[in-house]
């Protein structure tokens, strides 16, 4: 199967990108929103995600990889939610404002831009390369 690819909010005073690369592997967890909670049981190990800064930061600013399947949240006694474990894979070279995103017309439909308040989205892979290209990354 091809490697799915998805963007993960995170407030960065709580958590930000530069703790996941301090400790290497982190459970991905805190969320709660039915569609998000329907995206993130979708995801699989080895799928790439943007690690995308609220507040504000509003850029994404790293890039991380899902390590297995999502499992129940064992901080909760609810079967309905789940987490993911993610490792880093690096920084990106520069930092994709959502200012940016915005004004770029290849990113008409990015569900970060349509559904702003999910912490976890699905990017296809016409818009992850298009935000890796704006980040002068390369994956």
């Amino acid at each position: 199967m091809p490697i799915q690819h998805w963007l993960l909010k995170t407030e960065p005073s709580v958590y930000s990108f530069d703790d996941l690369l301090k400790k290497k592997r982190e459970r991905w967890d805190g969320i709660t929103n039915a569609l998000a909670l329907q995206y993130l049981r979708i995801a699989r190990g080895g799928d790439l995600a943007l690690i995308y800064h609220t507040g504000d930061v509003r850029a994404a600013v790293g890039v991380a990889r899902i390590v297995g399947a999502p499992y129940p949240d064992p901080g909760h006694d609810d079967p309905a939610l789940a987490v993911v474990d993610i490792e880093p894979v690096r920084p990106l070279a520069r930092p994709v404002t959502l200012e940016a995103m915005k004004t770029n017309p290849r990113l008409k439909g990015l569900e970060l831009l349509r559904l702003p308040r999910l912490s976890f989205v699905p990017v296809s892979r016409e818009h992850w390369n298009v935000l890796l290209k704006m980040s002068s990354a390369k994956l």
